[in-house]
């Protein structure tokens, strides 16, 4: 068995690398080697040639300005895999559902996408509400989705592979390097009103009052405020910040919202000569409509920059922008959401089959050795990725500089102990 497993692991890290050097060599399998009735027993879209996937965001509404990344690194990982032959020998095909950044409407498109089209997994949503809308539904259903946002931990679901970074992965090490290196012992945290920024700042909050007062007794947050989604007038938030003036100011805001809030903060002279801000929702996707020289010189804790130089995001950057044009951004969900269908692909052909239970049993330890981040690993129980936490400074081009990456591997936790 553990021959096999090493076997298993040299031919996916050659796959994978493959793709990265883009080199023109293909890989398929035979149909005749994988007949549809032995790898697709469960009535899915599988016919000799093709396997029908579903893709769920939200191309229109304020979360449009974060997801429609996603949906172009999917179709960029799909096209690529297709080019190579495809998963067991059949072309993947796409159904697209658009979420509207409406909760209900997701949760209708993937009963949709399920039941009626009967897709073998979903590339999909964004928000935790939105995952939390169609979750009870790929639960009941048994189908899998494969969801590429960081969020707030406190899930672990056999019917999703979450391939963003949870809390411990990017909430305590960011908080954590802002205590060590901008002397940060005020917080302010701020964010949009729903599920994740609350729960995230909930987890800050007992780091800070818990752990880094420890460390520490002047460690305290001094303010906490909410706004909608979608909401454009921060000035009387800004205001109170002005007031408080804290060490860092810690910002959850999301879609649409972020462009209001950082154009705001700097008419209003709070900019990085004066305050340290340190985000874990704005990414390069965003800044393509905030303008970098809104949000100059803050701080985003991510697992992913575009910025990164090493020749597997450097080829991953340049087909991104080949195929979806040289204006083109890629951010840290944009990234986490190329890994989906590669992490699919390859739990498909562990398990010889496309049907739920076996590629759900096949996730653990699937590595992808040359995925742009670099290394990840899904883990051994709880369908999370390790990686490594990284801190980007924003730079007036709308990218980030790179400025600390974890030392290890990051384990996945999403139940941390202390922050439930």
């Amino acid at each position: 068995m553990m021959h096999k497993t090493n076997q298993l692991k040299r031919k996916l890290k050659t796959l994978f690398s493959v793709f990265f050097l883009l080199s023109s060599s293909s890989f398929v399998m035979g149909n005749e080697e994988f007949p549809t009735a032995e790898v697709c027993k469960t009535g899915l879209a599988v016919t000799d040639d093709t396997v029908t996937v579903g893709q769920l965001h939200s191309i229109t509404g304020t979360m449009a300005i974060s997801e429609t990344g996603s949906v172009e690194a999917e179709r960029l990982a799909i096209k690529q895999i297709n080019d190579m032959g495809g998963v067991l020998g059949r072309k993947i095909e796409i159904i697209q559902e658009d979420g509207a950044s409406d909760w209900p409407t997701f949760a209708e498109k993937s009963k949709k996408l399920i039941i009626q089209d009967k897709v073998a997994c979903v590339f999909g949503c964004w928000t935790s509400a939105s995952r939390k809308a169609v979750l009870p539904i790929f639960e009941k259903e048994n189908n899998m989705l494969y969801y590429p946002t960081f969020y707030e931990g406190l899930e672990a679901s056999k019917n999703v592979v979450y391939t963003g970074q949870e809390a411990v992965q990017q909430i305590l090490w960011g908080l954590d390097w802002a205590y060590e290196n901008l002397g940060a012992r005020t917080f302010y945290l701020i964010g949009s009103d729903y599920i994740w920024p609350r729960t995230s700042n909930k987890i800050a909050r007992n780091h800070i009052e818990r752990f880094l007062k420890k460390k520490d007794s002047k460690c305290k947050v001094v303010g906490e405020e909410y706004y909608p989604l979608g909401h454009t007038n921060f000035r009387s938030l800004i205001n109170k910040v002005k007031l408080k003036k804290p060490d860092l100011i810690y910002s959850i805001v999301v879609g649409g919202s972020n462009v209001a809030w950082y154009k705001q903060l700097k008419a209003a002279g709070i900019t990085s000569n004066k305050y340290n801000l340190l985000t874990i929702s704005t990414t390069e996707d965003e800044l393509l409509g905030i303008g970098g020289e809104n949000a100059e010189g803050f701080y985003a804790c991510m697992k992913y920059f575009q910025s990164q130089k090493n020749p597997n995001n450097q080829a991953f950057v340049k087909a991104f922008k080949e195929m979806w044009g040289e204006d083109s951004v890629i951010g840290d969900v944009t990234q986490a959401a190329y890994l989906g269908p590669w992490i699919w692909k390859a739990a498909v052909e562990k398990a010889g089959s496309f049907d739920i239970d076996n590629v759900h049993a096949a996730h653990p330890n699937i590595e992808l050795p040359d995925a742009p981040e670099g290394y990840v690993r899904v883990h051994e129980t709880n369908q999370h990725l390790y990686s490594r936490a990284k801190i980007g400074k924003i730079t007036k081009d709308g990218q980030f500089e790179v400025m600390a990456i974890s030392d290890d591997l990051i384990e996945p936790d999403p139940f941390p102990k202390g922050y439930q």
